[in-house]
């Protein structure tokens, strides 16, 4: 599914509540130019069968005491099983997701703080890091610009 297919099927299924399904299509900008960063159409996230995603936690090797939240994106479900997580658990599952979701769900997600895409199948050493609140920067910054779109609250990411 293209980017375009994809921010539209957000809209679709966003809460018809007079809002959510405007609120993605004013921040679609950001969306897809972040996703246009990243060299995959979909890539996979490991989660609970209840759909919780899998969430590590990182140290700083020099300072234990700075920690972050993170997800880890795969670009195969063969790399899934190279990640930190127990996929041999009959209780994890690993999903192929649209980038577009993964970011639109990340900008939601107070716990995480960035989403590391693994671009290369079969190198899971290096991949691209989106900062939560580099994203909601953005949309909070293209929420302001969209002065044509009333009723989108300037304060919802």
């Amino acid at each position: 599914m293209n980017l375009d297919a994809q921010i539209q099927d957000l809209i679709d299924h966003a809460p018809q509540d007079g809002t959510t399904p405007m609120l993605v299509a004013a921040i679609a900008p950001v969306l897809k130019e972040l996703a246009g960063r990243l060299r995959h159409l979909q890539y996979y996230v490991a989660q609970t069968l209840d759909g919780s995603w899998a969430v590590t936690l990182l140290s700083h090797e020099a300072h234990p005491d700075i920690q972050k939240q993170i997800i880890y994106a795969y670009p195969t479900l063969k790399d899934v099983s190279s990640g930190p997580y127990p996929m041999q658990d009959p209780q994890m599952i690993a999903l192929p997701l649209p980038v577009t979701h993964i970011l639109f769900q990340m900008a939601a997600m107070d716990t995480v703080d960035s989403v590391i895409f693994f671009e290369v199948p079969g190198n899971t050493t290096v991949g691209t890091e989106i900062q939560r609140a580099d994203l909601q920067t953005l949309i909070q910054t293209q929420l302001r610009h969209q002065t044509t779109s009333p009723g989108v609250p300037p304060d919802i990411a």
